[in-house]
This record gives structure tokens, sequence and C-alpha cells, in this order.
């Protein structure tokens, strides 16, 4: 009696993933959070939609065919920001600004930006305006209540 099988074919190819760690300034992280990447190509246009796991963790392959700058942003309930990372292209060549983002062998490094939603990067002025807006707003909510119906 005749019998079918199939083989199995494996193999593999090395990628340099992209790992970003997405947590509040409490040390709390962003789990589930909305997670947008960018190619260099077209900056206007998502090349990946996803989410972060519970530990606020995004990992992605970028497309070394498209070196340059790669924009992910990462937002949550009105928090969030945008990680640069640099891509060098896939033969090795640098990426065109060089900001000393890849290393020798291509492989993408991540740039840290400031989070500018947290206080802590507001100088001493900044923050004093916005106590100020904050108890303008309360003291023109109380008076809009207290006048009265007329």
């Amino acid at each position: 009696m005749p019998t079918l099988a199939h083989g199995v074919v494996l193999g593999y190819e090395p990628v340099n993933s992209v790992e970003i760690q997405a947590h509040y300034d409490t040390g709390e992280p962003m789990a589930e959070a909305q997670v947008v990447v960018y190619a260099p190509d077209d900056p206007t246009e998502p090349w990946m939609q996803s989410t972060t796991d519970a530990d606020g963790l995004f990992t992605f392959t970028p497309d070394t065919s498209q070196p340059g700058n790669w924009e992910v942003m990462i937002r949550q309930a009105g928090h969030g920001g945008i990680v640069t990372v640099p891509v060098a292209a896939a033969n090795g060549e640098a990426v065109a600004s060089n900001d000393s983002g890849a290393d020798d062998n291509g492989t993408a490094v991540v740039q840290r930006q400031p989070d500018t939603t947290s206080s802590e990067n507001l100088s001493s002025v900044q923050q004093g305006i916005a106590i100020g807006a904050v108890i303008w707003g309360f003291i023109g909510t109380a008076l809009f209540f207290v006048r009265g119906k007329r």
C-alpha cells in the first residue's frame, strides 16, 4: 500500500530586533499601550501598529533595506512619547545622519529621548506657571458657580 509523506525544511536568519521598554516615571509599566512605528521613507504613514505587553515591552525588527531614523510612538491615556531608532543599511553602510545610533555591525541602538510629560523635566519657572494656571482655573470655576443665576 503506498504511503504519503512529506519532509520539513528548516532555516534561520539572524535578525537585529529592537526592544522598547515603556513605563511611567513611577516605574509602573505601560501595559497594553498603543504603539505606532514609522519607517524613515514615509514618516506620515504607519509601518506597523501594535501594543506593548503586560510588562510594557514591545519588540520589532526594522527593515534594514530602509536605513535611517525609525520613529516609535507609544501612548496610553494621554501619556507617551516618541523614541528614535537609527537603523543602518543591510550592507553595513552608516545611516545618513549617523548619530552614532548604530554600531559597526548595523545593530540598531535606541536613543532615549526625555518624556516631556513628566514634571521632573520642567524648570522651576515652568512649574510655577503650571501651578498658577491650575489655581486660576479653580478660582474661575468657583466664581462661575458662586455668581448664581440672573
